[in-house]
């Protein structure tokens, strides 16, 4: 997938093989992407220790929690 084992890819590349890269991505793997040969972003895994779930609104209400109803109790 990635060239040179550098773990860099073409836009075109990543838009083509986004489920791939995520399942690479989600083993550790991260990639710098280019286009026309300048880096536009890295994608890497998240740091899950700086992560923190504070609260699931769809496990409140299925689809989730109205922008305008959560501001009115607030």
């Amino acid at each position: 997938m990635a060239n040179n084992n550098k773990n860099i890819i073409g836009l075109r590349e990543f838009r083509e093989n986004t489920k791939t890269l995520i399942l690479d991505i989600q083993k550790g793997a991260s990639y710098i992407v280019m286009k026309k040969n300048k880096p536009i972003f890295k994608i890497s895994p998240i740091d899950d220790e700086r992560w923190e779930e504070v609260i699931d609104f769809t496990k409140i209400k299925k689809g989730g929690v109205d922008i305008d109803e959560l501001l009115e109790r607030l």
